[in-house]
């Protein structure tokens, strides 16, 4: 009876382990960031990138956010061959660097392009997300870069930088999927 009684526990103790593994890797999708639409276009020699993000912020960083934390994300961009081989070169740059920061005094949200300075208010979350969520004409690389006889691929991230948050809530955020608001990777092609 008490081996009965161990195993049951046993059982009971491993569907919980369980539970809590699919719960935390479903919760954590529920919040990430997601490339939605991707487009690549030549003009001359160039290669211009348009892309659509949609941000899934948790209720821990809309919390934080009213509370006065700023929230960075780093829009990375990699151009390589297809298929890709370690020693292959890579170029990579971080094509943006939004702040997303709420100013009680004034009730509203501010969006700041890290990289130019350029800052943006708003009166709602959502507003500010709709900025940083449209990305037109990001200059790529130039045709004369590649070289024609291979495949490129354009791959996007968009990086959350819990690095970024203040000192206290660092440990948290690398530990709770509710800050998990990085997208995956998402290619596409380089036409020629």
């Amino acid at each position: 009876m008490p081996l009965l009684r161990n195993r049951k526990r046993f059982c009971q103790l491993l569907l919980m382990v369980i539970l809590g593994i699919l719960s935390f890797l479903v919760s954590g999708a529920l919040f990430s960031a997601e490339i939605k639409q991707g487009d690549i276009a030549k003009r001359s020699d160039e290669y211009f990138l348009s892309v659509n993000i949609d941000y899934h912020l948790s209720e821990k960083a809309k919390t934080a956010l009213q509370n006065g934390v700023p929230l960075y994300w780093n829009l990375l961009v990699k151009v390589q061959k297809y298929p890709g081989f370690f020693w292959d070169k890579t170029w990579l740059k971080v094509a943006k660097r939004y702040q997303l920061q709420y100013h009680a005094l004034l009730n509203m949200y501010r969006v700041k392009n890290e990289d130019n300075g350029e800052v943006h208010s708003f009166s709602s979350l959502s507003s500010a997300l709709e900025l940083m969520s449209v990305i037109i004409d990001l200059p790529l690389i130039n045709k004369a870069l590649l070289d024609p006889e291979h495949q490129y691929l354009c791959l996007i991230k968009l990086d959350f930088k819990r690095d970024d948050l203040p000192l206290p809530l660092r440990p948290f955020a690398y530990i709770d999927p509710q800050w998990y608001l990085s997208s995956e990777w998402t290619s596409w092609p380089l036409k020629k």
